[in-house]
């Protein structure tokens, strides 16, 4: 039976004009904040999991392609966009505070688990690192090879890139102090798309072009298992609140949902399109999600989707 067969309800919500590709919830799990290629960005709030009242963020002028939100501040998201711009915006008002012109087209994004940094990187493999006390540049890294996603483990003392190179995939940690080189990694056999990590800080996880999830011991960085379940790249994880499940999305017409401690699928969540983004709630197994849907006459839907409410609390 699966751990969902009491919560298997999925509510969605409409507001965007094509497709999103990023979801992501503040601190507190009160606010759900997607990002489209209409350009705009969309802040949920989510009055006791019942009612969906949306913001809408407006000003970037091309793509919204990920966005995320100050770990310190339930108020306070970052929005990276193709238009090479990072926007900082008050998740109350829907106004943008703050506007950093950046070198190249934005396509990741991550704020410091101390919340006073935001590293983005854009489709050149340039990462720049803004202080978020003045919302100034404070340095560009320039990579000769590709780089995907990133992301700070929970302690704040290092920073992960998920990257491809001479057709492997490669994990990179640096010092986050001043983002020097430590540690790198052969981690999969084609470039590796996505990285996260576990709340508590014990696992990371990998996905790539090679469809493989790995999750890796953080204590040395050593792959301890491999999830291949998925058909096609994986463009998405996502781990619960307590570190014990991990979400997985692909191209594939599914999300899974694993296990961590014993490697085992426990939900398939049919969508029925391709995926792009995926986040669970900081504090309930409750998971939003977004991707490739269209209505009838083949138009992008734009829906977000949260799984895992009750019957009773649909």
């Amino acid at each position: 039976m699966s751990i969902f067969s009491d919560s298997d309800y999925t509510r969605e919500y409409h507001a965007h004009k094509k497709k999103v590709h990023s979801v992501a919830w503040n601190s507190n799990g009160q606010r759900l904040a997607s990002g489209s290629t209409d350009k705009t960005a969309r802040v949920w709030a989510l009055d006791d999991h019942r009612k969906g009242k949306d913001i809408e963020l407006k000003g970037h002028t091309d793509s919204v392609d990920q966005l995320c939100w100050d770990p310190t501040h339930p108020d306070q998201l970052a929005t990276a966009s193709a238009d090479k711009t990072v926007r900082v915006w008050d998740a109350r008002s829907g106004k943008c505070s703050h506007k950093v012109d950046t070198s190249g087209e934005n396509i990741n994004i991550s704020w410091s688990p101390d919340g006073k940094q935001i590293a983005v990187g854009n489709k050149n493999d340039v990462l720049t690192v803004i202080e978020t006390r003045k919302m100034k540049k404070a340095q560009e890294k320039t990579f000769p090879y590709e780089v995907n996603e990133f992301a700070w483990d929970p302690s704040g003392k290092y920073f992960c890139l998920a990257q491809g190179e001479r057709n492997a995939g490669y994990v990179e940690v640096l010092n986050a102090s001043d983002f020097s080189p430590f540690r790198k990694q052969l981690a999969h056999t084609a470039s590796c798309y996505c990285i996260e990590f576990a709340p508590n800080g014990r696992y990371l996880t990998l996905g790539g072009a090679d469809a493989i999830v790995t999750l890796w011991d953080t204590s040395e960085l050593i792959a301890v298992k491999a999830f291949d379940s998925m058909l096609h790249a994986v463009r998405a994880l996502s781990f619960n609140h307590d570190s014990t499940l991990l979400a997985v999305a692909s191209e594939d017409p599914f999300v899974d949902i694993v296990d961590v401690g014993a490697g085992e699928i426990v939900h398939r969540l049919e969508t029925g399109y391709a995926m792009n983004t995926i986040a669970f709630h900081p504090s309930e197994n409750l998971l939003a999600h977004a991707g490739d849907d269209k209505d009838k006459d083949d138009y992008d839907m734009g829906s977000v989707k949260v799984f895992g409410f009750t019957r009773d609390n649909r």
